[in-house]
């Protein structure tokens, strides 16, 4: 079983995730994002105001992220996002930038936004392990 603190270290080794979301239509729509973590296992990552999981988190706020997809293992996460605003999307910012220097460029564009996903339920997986390294946490 994994720490808390191994899987933040697991996801703090990846850049990208995959997010998916629910559109109005109710079936899911999946985007490969840049993120960043905290200690506490929230992910941050920003978007313009005009994608689609945009307008679906403002609609629906249950996503679910997949983080690695190698041989080493994967994490499995459900939770709820929210666009952020002043000094939390300055703060929560300064965590998407510290992992993705190069997305500063986009900060200042006037519909890119940061958003936060606070977990609810998380499996992270080992499949280097025999049996199978399996953790589970609820948030």
């Amino acid at each position: 079983m994994k720490s808390k603190h191994d899987i933040y270290e697991f996801m703090s080794a990846h850049e990208l995730c995959v997010i998916s979301t629910l559109g109005a239509d109710h079936r899911p729509q999946s985007a490969v994002v840049g993120f960043g973590q905290t200690e506490d296992l929230q992910l941050v990552f920003a978007t313009a105001t005009t994608s689609r999981k945009a307008h679906n988190i403002q609609a629906n706020d249950a996503v679910a992220v997949v983080i690695g997809w190698e041989p080493q293992g994967t994490v499995q996460y459900e939770g709820r996002a929210r666009q952020l605003e002043g000094e939390e999307a300055a703060r929560f910012g300064e965590v998407y930038f510290a992992k993705n220097p190069a997305a500063r460029k986009y900060r200042d564009l006037t519909k890119e936004r940061f958003f936060v996903v606070e977990p609810t339920w998380l499996r992270f997986t080992n499949i280097t392990a025999h049996p199978w390294d399996i953790t589970e946490l609820t948030f």
